[in-house]
């Protein structure tokens, strides 16, 4: 079943090809920067009944000779059947467009990536006849981007390795660092990389500490994340007023279900980071009820050393 960090980790080639060069030389591999791209039909099947697809397909024009044809796949975990499919991609993909064709593995996990990265050899152990070497991408090689300058350099590189990061200590603070720079950027840029994030990190843990990130201020972007965030609080603050049974009641209601989402919101950023919470900093969290202290905590929680910390400078 295709999960969305599988969708995420090849579809962002498909928004941003030229990450491909930026990746590959971070891996230690130098490709000319494209200069044009053309997204090619992923469907690998033959006129036989098997369907064969890869992830992503690119073409790459480059300043030298020869086009470049680039297969990228999301790897979620290890396959021992993987390596023959990629061996078959490569060579349909030599057969069919007379290109040289490359392979870059995507992974959010090391255990992962080790495997995909290991040659494969295939023929007889006296003379093999094929060794199979595709780059892989993963939390192993790819840089933690945690300042806002070295996100603004390169946006789609700081995506991706948010999304490779997703498991790690370090996710925390690469994730502060995105939005830091996203408020800046106009929705055509900040949205389609708010998004990819999210599918990227899917059902980890750190996919609650990025959704309280992009809501916390509510002003700057309106996304199904964004929407979803503030009809809760909505909902609660109905269903307080209605209790209540007064419109006073109704806007203290939704203020309350706003407060407590934002405390909320700070526990599960110190949760995600590994961060022990004191019973009286937890109880100074939960009473409050101010939303603009609770969003100066919340944003102080991504990157302070210690659950008190968010304090020091009250």
């Amino acid at each position: 079943m295709v999960s969305a960090p599988h969708e995420a980790m090849h579809r962002i080639f498909q928004d941003h090809p030229d990450l491909f060069s930026g990746v590959s030389k971070v891996l230690g591999v130098d490709f000319a920067p494209p200069t044009s791209v053309t997204l090619m039909p992923t469907d690998l099947t033959e006129a036989s009944p098997l369907e064969r697809r890869v992830d992503t397909l690119l073409r790459l024009e480059t300043e030298d000779d020869e086009p470049l044809l680039v297969a990228i796949e999301a790897q979620g975990k290890k396959d021992p059947d993987k390596p023959a499919s990629w061996a078959y991609y490569a060579s349909y993909l030599l057969t069919k467009y007379r290109l040289q064709p490359m392979l870059l593995v995507v992974c959010q996990d090391h255990a992962t990536a080790k495997w995909a990265e290991q040659p494969v050899q295939f023929g007889p152990p006296q003379w093999p006849l094929l060794t199979l070497r595709p780059l892989v991408a993963g939390p192993h090689n790819m840089p933690v981007i945690t300042s806002p300058a070295e996100v603004r350099k390169d946006l789609a590189l700081a995506t991706l390795s948010a999304i490779t990061h997703g498991k790690g200590p370090e996710i925390g603070t690469i994730l502060k660092a995105v939005t830091t720079v996203l408020r800046d950027e106009p929705d055509a840029v900040k949205n389609p990389v708010i998004e990819f994030i999210s599918r990227g990190l899917g059902k980890l843990p750190a996919a609650a500490l990025w959704r309280t990130l992009v809501a916390v201020d509510l002003s700057f972007y309106k996304s199904p994340i964004f929407e979803e965030v503030r009809e809760e609080a909505r909902d609660q603050g109905r269903q307080e007023g209605r209790q209540e049974g007064r419109e006073e009641g109704r806007e203290e209601g939704r203020e309350e279900g706003q407060a407590q989402s934002r405390a909320e919101g700070i526990l599960d950023i110190f949760e995600v980071r590994g961060i022990d919470v004191p019973e009286a900093v937890r109880e100074r969290i939960t009473n409050c009820v101010d939303l603009e202290i609770l969003r100066h905590w919340l944003r102080r929680a991504a990157v302070a050393p210690s659950a008190d910390a968010i304090f020091t400078d009250d």
